[in-house]
């Protein structure tokens, strides 16, 4: 018998709340409530995919505010934020407090945050990075080598999600990682200030050595100069057994991307003529 099911009563196929085009203001008067504040309505910055905004306050703030379905709630995912503020030596935005209430009525959770506001500008793009200052990189260098050594439960890339998107794209590579250390695990032009901030800090945790620089080196890959500088500037991870894992990983993904579009992009060629390498180096190792 056919199943008749509607699919809005199905959970993972029901309607996704959008937060750039549904209405929510008791959404955000409630945070105001919780956290003491008042949201600048007019200063919002959407999300690239419509769970989440943020906002500018009366306190000199910034507030972030995220929906997630309920049965989609990943508890380390969450409370990336709060989490991050027990990390030392790494220059972030200061979390202060955050509230989280359930929304029967459009299915959902809310979670509001309230941080430092980083007026600084993100880099942004590649033109940009590539007139960053000396002091720049040796202050990221600083802030991930902090990071790296914070101890952690937090997984933010694991062995077994590793080989799987390796395992993907190429054949005959032992995936193992022999060095892990803690990262932000998503380092790119969009998350970090032109002062050095990183921002975005959801999804950190234990991932290869080396991890971060790779993120970095896979969105540098269209300017040949600026992906040997990330790899200059974080040699000592990235020449490691587990940072050519990370780099490989990359090129995986920039890869499985284009396969997925169906045509080459500005990642993915590049990225094809760096795994011939990396493989080379570790098949050969």
């Amino acid at each position: 018998m056919a199943d008749t099911t509607p699919v809005a009563s199905v959970p993972h196929l029901a309607a996704v709340f959008d937060v750039r085009e549904s209405e929510h203001g008791d959404v955000l008067d409630r945070a105001e409530r919780a956290l003491g504040v008042s949201l600048d309505r007019a200063s919002v910055v959407h999300g690239e995919h419509g769970a989440t905004e943020r906002f500018r306050t009366s306190a000199g703030t910034w507030v972030r505010v995220e929906r997630r379905q309920r049965w989609r709630i990943n508890s380390a995912t969450w409370i990336g934020l709060e989490a991050a503020a027990t990390i030392r030596g790494v220059k972030k935005p200061e979390w202060f407090q955050s509230a989280t209430w359930a929304d029967p009525g459009r299915d959902v959770v809310w979670r509001a945050d309230e941080v430092e506001l980083v007026t600084a500008p993100v880099v942004g793009d590649l033109a940009t990075a590539v007139t960053l200052p000396d002091s720049w990189w040796a202050g990221l260098r600083e802030s991930l080598a902090a990071l790296g050594a914070h101890s952690t439960e937090r997984v933010g890339m694991s062995q077994a999600h590793l080989t799987k998107r390796i395992s993907e794209v190429f054949d005959s590579v032992d995936t193992t990682v022999d060095e892990w250390a803690t990262a932000h695990t998503d380092v790119h032009w969009d998350s970090l200030s032109i002062e050095g901030h990183i921002l975005d800090w959801e999804d950190w945790g234990a991932a290869p050595r080396g991890h971060d620089g790779a993120t970095l080196w896979q969105s540098a890959l269209p300017d040949p100069q600026l992906a040997a500088r990330v790899q200059h500037e974080f040699a000592a991870d990235l020449e490691t057994r587990s940072g050519k894992l990370a780099q490989l990983l990359q090129c995986a993904n920039a890869i499985r991307a284009a396969a997925r579009r169906g045509a080459p992009t500005p990642l993915s060629e590049p990225a094809r003529a760096s795994a011939d390498l990396l493989l080379a180096e570790l098949r050969s190792a």
